[in-house]
């Protein structure tokens, strides 16, 4: 069975709060503790971006189905670079797909999702797609005169891709990458 298949419109509920959406809006002035972030038309023209905002947060705005999403850069499973994911419909909520690992996570709410087995004693096999949670942050996006901010979200709440965002993780990941051997 295809991953993109509805198989339930039921999703298992997650005990933690939803976090701030990531639905851009307009306004006439920036949120005070915004980040600017660039100009609408060069992300819609690049479809996604990446930033460290604040020093301290790698992010990812995208663009797509005519609104704006932010999230950590990083997958919170195992850090993979969410800029190079698919964006799939599973059972009518979009997700980007990491390219690690194949872990969906919704733009909207930063839930991780997975297909359960109803039954594993019932032939054929009867699934539907589950939350985890909320496992990646989600950051909110304002869009003020063609100019693009993101709001980081602040939550004191611990969340899996909080994993990849230190300074840290950041230095050992790039001691691990091959240098680029120069140009003769």
């Amino acid at each position: 069975m295809s991953s993109k298949e509805e198989t339930s419109s039921e999703f298992q509920n997650s005990s933690s709060p939803p976090l701030l959406s990531s639905s851009s809006s307009s306004s006439s002035s920036p949120p005070s503790v915004s980040h600017f972030i660039g100009k609408k038309e060069d992300i819609v023209k690049a479809g996604r971006v990446t930033k460290l905002v604040n020093g301290c947060r790698d992010v990812l705005v995208l663009f797509h189905q005519g609104q704006l999403h932010a999230m950590d850069m990083r997958c919170y499973h195992s850090g993979g670079a969410l800029q190079h994911g698919d964006i799939e419909e599973f059972n009518g909520r979009l997700c980007i797909v990491c390219p690690w690992h194949k872990y969906k996570i919704t733009l909207a709410e930063g839930e991780g999702l997975y297909q359960a087995v109803d039954d594993p004693t019932v032939k054929p096999l009867r699934t539907r797609w589950r939350s985890k949670g909320v496992k990646q942050r989600i950051h909110k996006v304002t869009e003020v005169h063609g100019d693009v901010y993101v709001t980081l979200d602040d939550s004191i709440e611990a969340i899996e891709s909080d994993t990849y965002q230190t300074e840290r993780y950041r230095t050992v990941l790039l001691r691990a990458q091959p240098k680029p051997k120069p140009k003769n």
